[in-house]
């Protein structure tokens, strides 16, 4: 190490870059830990660990072991679960200890607490996704089978840990959710926030480039295309004019409603149920059950021999 910062010295200033970026990196940690040692940060690394191994055991023949033979799957399963939820425990620890929860002893929910109720939540979440999963076969003429979907389909793989990320939101590690929600995202181009509430039978096609926000609320058999936003139209301010966070303002979708390629829906408005919302629509306000919103038709005018001018 001594030689190398001796090698770049002869080009760069390098201690003199470190010294800085030392200096800004305990004066950013003083403003937000004080005095106190700065506590270990959860890995985005053994989150993204984990989430692979839950799917591997929601999903082992799909994302376990090549080959893994029937009679083992239950074992498969039983050791992948004990591994990550070890782990989870302590991911679960450093963002307590990041965001230390102000409440009396006996109203804290303990790191093994919070994990015992995400392992119970598993098979309910496996009940989802099979509900997922058979919404996009019966919604793609293209799917070939349920196998394809599962191994391939890109808002699968983003429902998938979506509905474990939303686990832990509810659970009160947000933290941790939104690390699994960035894998997500960054693999998918599939943009959910964990707190969005999404019933069963959901499928985005395509994909890329939905967003689905913090306070979103979608209803059953729901079907998006990609670079659908499901935003904010605006966010409320205090008397201080600080951001007023955790307010409902994203939209609310009832059940079987669909929504085409590039529509931005925004606000706290209701699409009702059984409504289409056309391609790249922008709507702002609530409307009924069963609804038809498309664009305003494009008129083409011929004007021959100086006509309209």
């Amino acid at each position: 190490m001594t030689m190398l910062r001796e090698i770049f010295s002869k080009d760069h200033d390098i201690d003199a870059i470190v010294s800085a970026l030392s200096a800004l990196r305990r004066a950013s940690q003083a403003q937000r830990y004080g005095n106190a040692a700065p506590p270990q940060l959860p890995s985005k690394f053994v989150m993204a660990s984990i989430v692979e191994g839950i799917t591997a055991a929601l999903y082992p023949r799909h994302y376990g072991p090549p080959e893994l033979p029937f009679d083992s799957t239950d074992e498969f399963i039983a050791t992948t679960l004990k591994t990550c939820l070890g782990g989870l425990r302590e991911q679960v620890r450093r963002e307590f200890a990041l965001f230390p929860i102000d409440a009396p002893d006996e109203q804290r929910l303990r790191p093994t607490d919070i994990v015992d109720a995400f392992a119970r939540a598993i098979p309910r979440v496996r009940m989802l996704l099979d509900a997922d999963i058979r919404a996009a076969y019966a919604g793609d003429p293209a799917a070939k089978s349920l196998d394809e979907i599962i191994f391939c389909y890109p808002g699968v793989a983003a429902l998938i840990k979506h509905r474990l990320a939303h686990e832990l939101y509810r659970l009160g590690v947000p933290m941790l959710a939104r690390i699994v929600a960035e894998i997500a995202h960054s693999q998918t181009g599939i943009d959910i926030h964990p707190g969005a509430e999404i019933d069963q039978g959901f499928f985005i096609d395509h994909g890329t480039g939905v967003v689905i926000g913090e306070t979103a609320r979608i209803g059953k058999n729901v079907r998006l295309y990609q670079a659908v936003t499901l935003g904010a139209k605006r966010f409320d301010i205090d008397e201080n004019g600080a951001l007023e966070k955790g307010k409902p303002r994203h939209p609310i979708l009832e059940d079987d409603v669909v929504i085409y390629a590039g529509a931005t829906v925004l606000g706290r408005i209701t699409i009702g149920r059984g409504s289409t919302i056309g391609g790249n629509v922008w709507l702002t306000h609530s409307i009924p059950p069963g609804s038809n919103i498309t664009q305003a038709k494009a008129r083409i005018e011929l004007f021959d021999h100086g006509a309209g001018i």
